[in-house]
């Protein structure tokens, strides 16, 4: 099987911060991916930036659980309130998903990604 590497980038707005759940995670095609985030405030902005290229919007979800419309393929995104946790879910892992990853508390795509503040992690398919 290939192996890919998934770059995760979580950004920090002000007060609040997000926080993954993993650094390093390692899966097969076809599996399903959970990205699990701590975040107090559960409004949520996620994107993807393919290497050379500005970032992407994906998807948003906010404190109610309303959820962009329509999702993208193969992503779906949960708030569990109880545990303060949002969730990135990516259905049937395929080496094109190998990409950056961001979540942000505020829409932020600069096309700069050296404006954001970033913590990578990974995800080897």
């Amino acid at each position: 099987s290939e192996t890919n590497t998934w770059n995760i980038s979580v950004c920090v707005q002000m007060a609040d911060s997000i926080e993954p759940h993993f650094t390093h995670k390692a899966v097969d095609e076809g599996e399903n991916i959970t990205v699990e985030t701590s975040n107090a405030n559960p409004n949520l902005h996620w994107y993807r930036q393919h290497p050379k290229s500005k970032p992407v919007f994906l998807l948003y979800i906010n404190l109610f659980g309303s959820k962009t419309n329509p999702m993208p393929p193969r992503l779906d995104v949960k708030v569990d309130k109880t545990n303060e946790q949002v969730d990135l879910i990516i259905s049937s892992a395929a080496v094109s998903d190998s990409d950056l990853y961001y979540c942000a508390l505020v829409p932020t795509v600069t096309g700069n990604p050296a404006a954001l503040y970033k913590n990578l992690h990974t995800v080897l398919l």
